[in-house]
């Protein structure tokens, strides 16, 4: 396991992980600054949505706390030309991307089916239904291909792409077939496995015999597996396979040893299967602390710190007052968007709740 960062905070980069290491060399102070930043704000943008999930104001929330190193390390490795395809709790990625976080608070009230254009940003919808976008990633990678757009040389034109999944995932048959076309297409393609050690109430150990990043193997498709709570590691790993799949060396998979602190999804109840010792083990080894250990030893004052803890105040204080500002989602917003034409299925469906709805008159303020 790659692991350039302590739990204890201490830098060190072992000597058969050397070439990892020239990318954490090429890190400024203000890198190091920002990951904090970012990771802090992701923590609390996360307890924030748990909040206003539970006052009735969305309708799921996924929580994503444990896994904050994996998210803003691996995001900041991509290039300007790259594309990143998310599943459902990717919110530290969205972060490092520029993703106006009230777009994913939407999605999970239901105001719309995520409020920003993949075109401009790079980074595409949450997929909801297990394992989908690591096939559209493998379809887009075949493109680009396709396209010419791999080691031309010429950073302006080269591009590669990125997808996450989680380990319950990999038991899916899209990822398969994606590992396939992939590594028979070299496609120049990262995957990034965050491994938080449960698929819902199913433990990784009753997933899998093998570590997962040797999934890919049988198929063509190395890989490694890196400490998911070491943000430098997550950056530096990802940062060279991005780049060597850019430059036509192919399919590459990751995978971040990490830990879902809290829910699978806030309709979940993780104490039905998993113990509170085990839970408490992996807060011992939490992301932001470890960083924050890191930029101390640096010479990082409490003033920063406090810093980030008033903005970060501001956030979750600005997105409550949007979300609660926020109307009723459009019901009519569960028809659209579903089939890429009109069909008549989804239109009798429309319909009868239209009828339905008129059913009910205005006597006493409609339905």
């Amino acid at each position: 396991m790659v692991q350039l960062l302590s739990p204890e905070g201490d830098y060190g980069v072992p000597a058969q992980y050397a070439e990892y290491g020239k990318y954490v060399d090429a890190l400024t102070e203000a890198d190091f600054l920002q990951f904090y930043k970012e990771m802090s704000r992701m923590r609390r943008f996360d307890n924030e949505a748990t909040a206003l999930q539970r006052q009735g104001q969305l309708g799921l929330w996924v929580p994503a706390v444990g896994q904050e190193a994996a998210q803003i390390g691996s995001g900041h490795a991509v290039g300007k030309n790259d594309h990143i395809f998310p599943s459902y709790r990717e919110h530290g990625v969205a972060i490092t991307h520029n993703i106006d976080l009230m777009s994913i608070l939407k999605m999970l009230r239901g105001v719309n089916h995520g409020g920003w254009n993949p075109n401009e940003t790079r980074f595409h919808l949450y997929a909801i239904v297990l394992g989908t976008q690591v096939i559209h990633a493998t379809g887009y990678a075949m493109g680009v291909n396709f396209d010419g757009k791999v080691a031309t040389g010429n950073p302006e034109i080269d591009e590669a792409v990125i997808t996450y999944f989680g380990d319950g995932a990999t038991a899916e048959g899209e990822i398969s077939e994606s590992f396939l076309f992939a590594a028979i297409n070299n496609n120049p393609q990262v995957f990034f496995c965050q491994n938080n050690q449960w698929a819902i109430s199913s433990a990784v150990g009753t997933q899998t015999r093998v570590p997962l990043f040797e999934r890919g193997a049988g198929f063509g498709v190395p890989g490694i597996r890196i400490d998911g709570n070491d943000v430098l590691a997550s950056y530096a790993v990802t940062k060279k396979h991005m780049d060597d799949a850019r430059n036509g060396a192919g399919p590459f998979m990751i995978e971040a040893l990490t830990y879902r602190i809290g829910a699978h999804t806030t309709s979940d109840d993780p104490t039905k299967y998993r113990s509170q010792d085990e839970v408490d083990y992996w807060k011992q080894r939490d992301p932001i602390v470890r960083l924050e250990k890191f930029l101390r030893r640096q010479g990082i004052q409490d003033s920063f710190f406090e810093q980030c803890d008033v903005e970060n105040e501001a956030m979750a204080e600005s997105i409550r007052q949007q979300t609660f500002a926020l109307g009723a989602p459009p019901i009519e917003n569960m028809f659209q968007h579903v089939y890429s034409e009109a069909h008549p299925l989804i239109e009798e469906q429309s319909a009868w709740l239209k009828g339905y709805e008129a059913s009910f008159g205005d006597n006493e303020g409609g339905h």
